[in-house]
C-alpha cells in the first residue's frame, strides 16, 4: 500500500504480527544462539540473512533504518552512532587512498573538517567548491580520480539550499554518485532522491530524534546508481573482497550492495554502531516528525519576518522569506517549508552579536540544533573555530552570524524573548 509521509512516520519499518508487542522493541542484546556451526558460518560468509553480533545488525536498528529509508524513497538504509560517521561511512565507503571527491564549501563544520584534515591523511582528497557556480563552473573541478560529489539540502549554519538536480547532472555526467545530507529540510520537506541525490545521510540527532537525547546518524541508498556500469571506478563495490570470501557486492547484492559494503565492512571494522535503545528513541521521534516540522518552520518564519524588519538586525537569512536569495530555490525542491534554522546578525559586528546572545532567556546557547527547545549559538566562536578567517569567509560564516533554531514554543514568546534583549543591547 502506498501511504503518504505522515503515515510512512507511524507504521513504516516495523510491522507486528499477531501477538506482538505494538512498539518496536529493543533487542538489547549483544549477540544470537544458533544451533549448529553452520548456521552461524552462514552468516559471516554472507550466505543467509540473521542477526549474529549487534556490532554489525541488530534489529531494532534495522527497522528504524527501514523506516527513514522508507521516508527518503530509497532502497536500503543503515543507522551509524552519529552524523559524523555516517557521512564518513557515505564517502569512504567508495573512496580510497589516492581517490579524489567534491564537497559544497558551505556544509556543516565538522563535516569539513572531517574532509579536509582527517580524510586527507587517509590520502583522500576533497575539492571544496562554492555550490552556487554554474554548471560549467563546476565541471572544471572533476578530475579522473572524482569518486562522489556531497552536499546539504540546507547548509549548516549558512541555511542556503542545494541546487540537487544542478550537482545530480554534474554528478551523472562523470559517472560518480551525489551524496546529500538531509538533515535539516528531513524527508517531510525534502526527499533528495527524487531530484537525483544517490545517497542521502541524515544526523538522526537532529529533527529525527527531536528531543536531544540520542546521538546517532543514517544513511539511505537509492539504490539507482549503476556501480557496475563503472566497474573501473568502484572496485571496492565492484570486484572481489577476499575478507569475505571473494564476494563482490555490485554482483551478489544488487542494488541492495552499497548498505551491505557499508555494513558487511566498515561497521564490521570502525564499529561506529547506534545503540538499539538510541535507535528506539529516534524511531519513537520519526512517529511525529511531520507535525514538528511543520510547527517548526511556521515558527521559524515568524521569528525570520520579525527580525528581517527590526532596525537593530543586520541582516535575516532563511529561505522560507520571499526577499531571501534562496526562496527560488526553496519553492523548487521545499515547497512546503524548509526548517526551523535560520540564522541572523545583529548591527555592530561579532561583538554585539554575542552580547545579545547572552541576553536572551528562553533561548539556550547549545552546541546543538533542529531541538524541540529554541537554542542558537556562534558559529565562529563555537562549530566552525577550528576554521581560518579564511576558510570561515569560504564557507560563507561571517564573523557576525548567529545559527538560531527555532524550537515548538509559542512563537510570540519567543519574539518577546528577542525584544528584551534587544532592549539591552
Amino acid at each position: 500500500m502506498n501511504t503518504h509521509i505522515e503515515t510512512k512516520c507511524l507504521h513504516e519499518g516495523y510491522e507486528p504480527q499477531n501477538g506482538e508487542p505494538r512498539q518496536l522493541p529493543i533487542w538489547q542484546s549483544t549477540t544470537w544462539k544458533y544451533s549448529t556451526s553452520d548456521d552461524m558460518g552462514a552468516l559471516f560468509d554472507l550466505e543467509a540473512e540473521g542477526y549474529f553480533y549487534t556490532r554489525l545488525q541488530n534489529p531494532t536498528n534495522d527497522m528504524a533504518a527501514a523506516k527513514i529509508a522508507a521516508l527518503e524513497g530509497g532502497y536500503a538504509g543503515m543507522l551509524t552512532s552519529s552524523g559524523q560517521a555516517a557521512n564518513f561511512f557515505a564517502v569512504f565507503n567508495i573512496c580510497e587512498a589516492g581517490d579524489h571527491f567534491i564537497a559544497s564549501t558551505s556544509i556543516y563544520g565538522g563535516t569539513y573538517n572531517l574532509f579536509a584534515v582527517t580524510m586527507a591523511k587517509m590520502g583522500i582528497e576533497c575539492t571544496f567548491v562554492d555550490q552556487t557556480l554554474s554548471e560549467e563552473e563546476l565541471d572544471k573541478y572533476f578530475r579522473p580520480n572524482t569518486k562522489a560529489v556531497f552536499g546539504e539540502t540546507i547548509t549548516n549554519p549558512t541555511c542556503t539550499v542545494l541546487d540537487i538536480e544542478k550537482f545530480a547532472r554534474l554528478a551523472h555526467r562523470h559517472g560518480v554518485p551525489l551524496i546529500v545530507d538531509n538533515t535539516f529540510a528531513t524527508p517531510v520537506n525534502c526527499r533528495p532522491i527524487e531530484w537525483g541525490a544517490d545517497i542521502v545521510t541524515h544526523s538522526t540527532t537532529k529533527y529525527m530524534d527531536g528531543h536531544a537525547v540520542s546521538v546517532g546518524g543514517a544513511i539511505v541508498d537509492s539504490g539507482n546508481f549503476d556501480w557496475m556500469a563503472h566497474a573501473e571506478a568502484f572496485p571496492g563495490l565492484t570486484t572481489p573482497d577476499e575478507s569475505y570470501h571473494g564476494i563482490v557486492y555490485a554482483e551478489k547484492f544488487g542494488k541492495g550492495a552499497y548498505i551491505t559494503k557499508a555494513t558487511a565492512q566498515l561497521m564490521r571494522d570502525f564499529g561506529c554502531i547506534q545503540s538499539p535503545q538510541n535507535a528506539f528513541y529516534v524511531n519513537t521521534g520519526l512517529e511525529s516528525l511531520h507535525v514538528r516540522v511543520q510547527r517548526h518552520c511556521e515558527n521559524a518564519l515568524k521569528i525570520a519576518t520579525f527580525l528581517s524588519e527590526h532596525e537593530k538586525v543586520a541582516w535575516v537569512h532563511y529561505a522560507g522569506l520571499p526577499e531571501d536569495e534562496n526562496h527560488e530555490l526553496a519553492k523548487k525542491y521545499l515547497p512546503n517549508g524548509t526548517c526551523g534554522v535560520l540564522c541572523f546578525a545583529i548591527k555592530g559586528g561579532r561583538e554585539k552579536s554575542i552580547e545579545f546572545m547572552d541576553k536572551l532567556k528562553l533561548a539556550t546557547i547549545a552546541t546543538h540544533v533542529a531541538d524541540a527547545r529554541t537554542c542558537l549559538l556562534h558559529p565562529a566562536s563555537h562549530t566552525h573555530r577550528q576554521l581560518s578567517e579564511e576558510q570561515l569567509i569560504e564557507a560563507g560564516i561571517s564573523p557576525d552570524l548567529i545559527r538560531y533554531s527555532v524550537g515548538l514554543e509559542n512563537a510570540n514568546d519567543l519574539i518577546e524573548d528577542l525584544k528584551q534583549a534587544f532592549e539591552v543591547v
